[in-house]
């Protein structure tokens, strides 16, 4: 599998970690974006990078999109279908409702190509270290194919069943996540209120039955007050809760928790944190208690 070249659409927090990843696990890694910075990062990372999709389409069997929007995630089927190439296997990566990735499958099939669901499951941070899980959905011999490439850049990757299924796995894993993200900043604000160190808090709560991937992961982003560097942004996580509100609204099924954050991330939003890191819901819990300290 390492002699095919894989290329990414898509070169963002996530899609630039998978990037660098693939090419230290001894891929060959062609991708565009269209920002300037990114592609810098990218090529520093080992990457070549091609000036459209097509060109990318045309040197790579195996593509891997990472999008910020359904709408780029349409221009770019779009351009693969007038690419008029062999079939290609393209995992879609990013988050988004499983009609809007439906309505690519169907196109891309029509044209001959394999679309996947495989939305990832970990922040930008964790992308950088591998510490990711890839939700596959879909054609089973095609997501059999692609293991050697998920598992170049993720922790693990789990075959779900039929397309649509990746998307719904995640929407559970983000449910939880946009819970246990406020959960562990509204702990460490009462910790600071009540005169503790945040650094003390996460050292002592993480290995009990208090503890959570979110403490884990975003705690000492929020103890320190840094979320000017984002792994996962406001402005896109309000994309993401959006897609999960409208899907349990759909099927049925009540969401008291995740709803009752929705405010906090709104607040968030509101107070000039849309590009920072969700570890900001912080800020504006500390803002509610009072909590006053240096940055």
């Amino acid at each position: 599998m390492r002699d095919k070249t894989i290329g990414i659409i898509g070169l963002g927090i996530m899609g630039g970690a998978i990037a660098a990843n693939l090419v230290r696990a001894g891929f060959t890694v062609i991708g565009h974006d269209v920002d300037t910075g990114r592609r810098r990062e990218a090529e520093a990372a080992g990457a070549r990078l091609l000036p459209d999709t097509a060109g990318v389409a045309k040197e790579a069997e195996i593509l891997l999109t990472s999008l910020p929007t359904e709408e780029a995630l349409d221009e770019t089927v779009t351009a693969l279908v007038a690419a008029k190439l062999p079939k290609r296997i393209v995992a879609e990566l990013s988050t988004f409702t499983i009609e809007g990735k439906q309505r690519a499958h169907d196109t891309l099939h029509a044209a001959g190509h394999v679309l996947l669901d495989c939305p990832l499951s970990g922040t930008g941070a964790q992308a950088k270290v591998k510490d990711l899980s890839v939700y596959t959905s879909g054609d089973s011999a095609s997501i059999a194919t692609l293991m050697p490439v998920f598992l170049g850049f993720a922790r693990e990757a789990h075959d779900l069943g039929v397309f649509g299924n990746g998307s719904k796995m995640k929407y559970v894993a983000n449910l939880l996540v946009a819970i246990h993200n406020v959960a562990a900043a509204e702990a460490l604000v009462l910790g600071m209120k009540a005169g503790l160190d945040p650094r003390a808090i996460l050292k002592v709560v993480p290995p009990g039955a208090g503890g959570s991937r979110m403490l884990e992961v975003r705690g000492p982003v929020m103890a320190e007050g840094r979320w000017a560097e984002p792994t996962m942004r406001v402005s896109t996580w309000h994309k993401d809760l959006k897609i999960i509100g409208e899907y349990a609204k759909a099927v049925g099924c009540p969401i008291p928790m995740m709803e009752a954050t929705l405010p906090i991330y709104a607040a968030a939003w509101q107070q000039g944190h849309g590009e920072h890191d969700t570890a900001a819901v912080c800020a504006v819990l500390e803002g509610m208690a009072g909590v006053r300290r240096g940055r």
